[in-house]
């Protein structure tokens, strides 16, 4: 068993056991509770950026079309619903087996002040390593989050440290890079991933 294996092990037994604790009610404009492949948004979420990925290569949101890519918004220094989130994820594309190279899931950093490629690689060894991490300078950040409907605030803590609140749902696009539906981890495992299945599917 490797060292990935372990981890994503590791962080499958922290979704469990907190997916019921942690994570904050997320409603998003033009979102609605049916599947992804049937969902449609009236206000177009999302849109270009022009950021890095963990190996430090340019990357801007029209190199993910062909397929569907499911994004999230988090940071490193999450203690709970971001490893949680990347970690049900993992066993996602895990269970969806040779399906699951057709979804490109991406993780958009909200602090790119401590999130450089390289802490975002050393990150992604806990996950699942077709998982894509894109931070950049903070304007460029704050722009995609502005794109994507998405929220961020930093917030200092005790200590003079800080934390990121954040959004807190996965977006779901579909090959053309049209918004398609939402995951959220309230919703049970097996809602999740009928959604993705569908995504899947009308790409096919």
């Amino acid at each position: 068993m490797t060292l990935r294996t372990v981890g994503l092990w590791l962080w499958g037994a922290v979704a469990v056991a907190a997916g019921v604790l942690v994570g904050a009610a997320w409603i998003l404009p033009g979102a609605s509770p049916t599947p992804a492949a049937s969902t449609a948004s009236l206000t177009p979420i999302g849109g270009e950026f022009k950021l890095v990925d963990e190996d430090g290569k340019p990357r801007t949101w029209s190199d993910f079309r062909g397929k569907p890519v499911a994004v999230f918004f988090g940071f490193t220094h999450c203690p709970d619903i971001c490893p949680t989130t990347l970690a049900e994820l993992s066993a996602l594309l895990v269970d969806l087996g040779d399906r699951s190279d057709g979804l490109q899931v991406i993780l958009v950093s909200g602090d790119p002040e401590r999130d450089t490629p390289e802490v975002l690689n050393a990150y992604l060894q806990s996950f699942d390593p077709r998982i894509v991490a894109l931070t950049g300078p903070d304007a460029e950040v704050e722009r995609a989050f502005s794109t994507f409907k998405a929220y961020r605030k930093k917030v200092p803590t005790e200590g003079g440290d800080y934390t990121i609140d954040h959004s807190a749902g996965v977006y779901l696009y579909d090959g053309d890079g049209e918004f398609a539906g939402t995951l959220d981890m309230h919703e049970d495992m097996k809602v999740r991933r009928q959604k993705v299945e569908r995504l899947l599917a009308a790409e096919a």
